[in-house]
């Protein structure tokens, strides 16, 4: 009877504790929400600021990174509202599907093309070497589940 209780002591402890260990990562989730709710303005100043640590950017090339990630915010922002308006259930078919890859995939070779022209050679090995790393544990994160 004694090691019966025990027991079930033992692992309402345990539940307990993994329970509150998996609301500890809701705070990314509440993050995100953050970082939604920010103008394209603010969230081109992020990343800027963000790449210029990372990348040790010179003043012109400040400007011209935040043009880049300005026009990539308004257009993120476009489009987060025309998937709005559009019922979310609506799911797109597999032409709009492909078109909206396509489009996406344009878009990305145009920034690297123009992130090239402004970054120096050592900075722009850097800057090739930020995204591979985010997409690699997003990968690794998803098989552990």
């Amino acid at each position: 009877m004694k090691n019966l209780v025990l027991t079930i002591l033992a692992i309402f402890t345990l539940s307990t504790n993994a329970q509150e260990h998996r609301q500890d990562r809701k705070g990314h989730d509440y993050m995100k929400l953050i970082m939604k709710d920010l103008t394209p303005e603010e969230m081109a100043n992020l990343k800027t600021k963000k790449m210029t640590l990372r990348l040790d950017l010179t003043e012109k090339q400040q400007k011209q990174v935040e043009s880049i990630m300005l026009e990539q915010a308004t257009e993120r922002q476009q489009k987060r509202e025309s998937r709005k308006e559009k019922k979310e259930s609506e799911k797109p078919s597999k032409e709009e599907f492909l078109e909206m890859q396509n489009q996406h995939l344009d878009h990305q070779i145009e920034v690297k093309r123009q992130m090239k022209v402004i970054l120096s050679e050592e900075q722009y090995a850097k800057f090739e070497k930020m995204k591979p790393r985010r997409h690699y544990k997003k990968g690794r994160r998803i098989r552990k589940k």
